[in-house]
């Protein structure tokens, strides 16, 4: 037996943002039931000093308290166990018994356990509960070391986070990071004199409310010797020298767990040894492959065995894949958010996410010599991809994954400029027109607003496909209601088309007709139908009367004349478009469908709803 002691660790400063969860394991410790509780989650989550204040708090109300910690070992497990059992009254009688075979250990322990009331007993860092033990049986059939059938609460922590794992009967807790104000007041606890309240917050969302870099960040500022000693200056360092505050390594943390667990760079890496060892081979690279995209989160389908095979070089199949994730899910590195929104279609996205810092250390401690560059060109490859076939799916169904996309598209075209400019750009602009499309306009504003930057940048201001991206960039400020900034940039658009294409061009009659609509949008009708008839008649003169950009510019000037009130006017227009556009581009075109609707609008602004209602059911 060895010589640990089996009393809690001290707490050593107030454990803040867990009130639910130790009135949650209060109650079981109060409570008549007994049963088991895991606290579980992914490394660095503070469960431990969970465990240790819930201990403390049982102590308090005269439970007997018994602290375990796992070492990997079924035997010393036992003789723990043997152990917790005699501090609870456990007579010597029923050990002897157990030793000379006559009943076995494990049994008579939990008989024992079972008679006698007012305990906790904590194991702590149970991270491979298969090897509980004793026997090869399954933890959840609970007939091993750990089970629910006490008088008094087995108290487990753990990284495994599945109820496979853990069985019916025992209360599952998964921490959850820090909420941004409980995370400012372990910093505060930790540096009292290192910044405001919100300065504090702020640091603290940084962190991702992980308490283990909270207090790694706490304890820096603590030491007057320490370089950065304020909450801002510490955020501000953290953009240049993350690898040395948070990313650093530690010697130990290679032959000693538990220096491991303590140290940012390396607590994931305890999880990922084991995942590595029991036999999922591919967690490590998909995890590191999901940290070089942005902090959002991926679709699933984006995760495949070819992107996993090209960045890696790996053998992979799509079971290792499935595998992978299944594992690093189990341990808390891996996310999968549901956003709570019915999907169109019944469409179902997975989603994959990091917690904010597993991804950012990652990243900054990916193996070497293995440049990140060829996983990127892997990355930009498969996002090219996963756009085209968004891009080829029927109806509605890409939507929901061209949302989930949009984040991770403009490290894409910043990767590729200048070296393969024009196919990145072309990218996003595909992505962009599928988010319209789907009435995404947050998401398409933050890919038209980077084609844009990068276009100038690459282009120059003048260049045309620069004003177009001008033009559909005001387009989406439109669509997001921002009617005076659409409008001064479509006029800012107009007048450099003028300069640099002429009064005639067709993209410049498209710049007319969208500044107009621009105009009536703000409700400045009048101006907007004196631009909009000039523009009929231009786009009539230069394109024809039966082009499509002229039917546009026609059904545009009669929104106008509705805006005005001049609704038979426009109602006549609109009759006279609906003809010309089935015409032209058959009965059952999109254009032809919208402007049969909008003439069926107004005409119930002219009262006549019974043949609006009529043309309304029939669109």
């Amino acid at each position: 037996m060895s010589g640990q002691s089996m009393n809690p660790p001290a707490v050593s400063a107030p454990v803040r943002g867990r009130e639910a969860e130790l009135e949650r394991i209060g109650n079981l410790v109060r409570g008549p039931g007994g049963g088991m509780v895991v606290v579980c989650g992914a490394g660095g989550l503070g469960k431990t000093t969970l465990a240790a204040e819930a201990a403390a708090r049982a102590r308090s109300q005269e439970k007997k308290v018994v602290w375990i910690r796992w070492r990997d070992d079924t035997a010393q497990l036992g003789l723990e166990f043997g152990k917790a059992a005699r501090i609870l009254g456990l007579p010597e009688s029923r050990l002897e018994e157990a030793r000379t075979g006559r009943v076995s250990l494990v049994d008579a322990v939990w008989k024992h356990l079972k008679e006698v009331e007012d305990w906790l007993i904590v194991v702590d860092n149970v991270d491979t509960p298969s090897r509980v033990g004793p026997g090869s049986e399954p933890l959840a059939a609970y007939r091993g070391w750990l089970r629910p059938h006490g008088s008094g609460l087995l108290l487990v922590t753990s990284r495994d986070t599945t109820r496979q794992t853990w069985g019916p009967d025992a209360d599952l807790i998964h921490l959850q990071p820090l909420a941004d104000e409980a995370g400012g007041t372990v910093l505060l606890d930790a540096a009292p004199h290192a910044g405001t309240e919100n300065e504090a917050e702020a640091l603290a969302a940084r962190l991702g409310g992980l308490p283990l870099a909270l207090n790694a960040a706490g304890t820096y500022l603590s030491v007057p010797t320490s370089r950065h000693r304020t909450f801002t200056a510490y955020q501000e360092a953290l953009e240049s020298e993350f690898a040395d505050l948070l990313g650093a390594e530690n010697p130990a943390a290679a032959t000693d767990p538990a220096v491991a667990r303590r140290v940012v760079r390396h607590t994931w890496d305890l999880s990922l040894d084991q995942l590595q060892s029991d036999g999922y081979t591919l967690a490590r690279p998909v995890l590191q492959l999901l940290a070089l995209l942005e902090p959002a989160p991926v679709p699933r389908t984006l995760m495949t065995p070819e992107l996993v095979t090209d960045a890696t070089g790996l053998p992979t199949t799509a079971a290792g894949v499935d595998a992978a994730l299944a594992g690093l899910h189990q341990y808390g590195l891996l996310d999968t958010p549901e956003t709570g929104e019915p999907e169109p279609d019944s469409t179902v996205v997975g989603r994959l996410q990091l917690h904010p810092l597993v991804r950012e250390v990652t990243a900054h401690t990916l193996s070497r010599p293995e440049p990140t560059t060829a996983w990127l060109a892997a990355i930009d490859e498969h996002l090219a991809q996963a756009v085209d076939a968004v891009a080829g799916m029927p109806g509605r169904t890409g939507w929901p994954t061209a949302r989930l996309l949009a984040p991770h598209l403009p490290a894409h075209l910043d990767r590729n400029t200048p070296h393969n400019f024009t196919s990145a750009r072309n990218t996003l602009g595909s992505l962009a027109d599928i988010l319209r499309a789907a009435g995404a306009a947050s998401e398409e504003l933050l890919l038209r607003r980077h084609v844009l930057d990068n276009e100038s940048d690459a282009r120059g201001p003048d260049h045309s496909d620069t004003l177009t991206s001008r033009n559909s960039l005001a387009t989406t400020l439109s669509n997001l209601g921002e009617h005076r900034q659409a409008a001064d940039l479509h006029q800012q658009v107009l007048t450099d088309r003028q300069r640099v294409l002429g009064p005639d061009h067709p993209d410049t009659l498209i710049s007319r007709s969208n500044h107009a609509n621009a105009l009536s949008s703000l409700g400045e009708y009048r101006q907007a139908a004196d631009l909009l008839q000039q523009v009929v008649a231009d786009t009539e003169r230069v394109l024809g009367p039966g082009h499509p950009d002229t039917l546009i510019s026609r059904n545009n000037y009669a929104s106008a004349l509705n805006g005005l009130g001049e609704h038979r006017q426009a109602a006549d227009l609109l009759q006279q478009v609906v003809a010309d556009t089935e015409r032209v581009l058959g009965p059952g075109h999109p254009e032809t469908l919208i402007y049969r609707n909008n003439h069926a609008n107004a005409l119930s602004n002219l009262g006549e709803h019974r043949q609006a209602a009529d043309l309304h059911q029939q669109v």
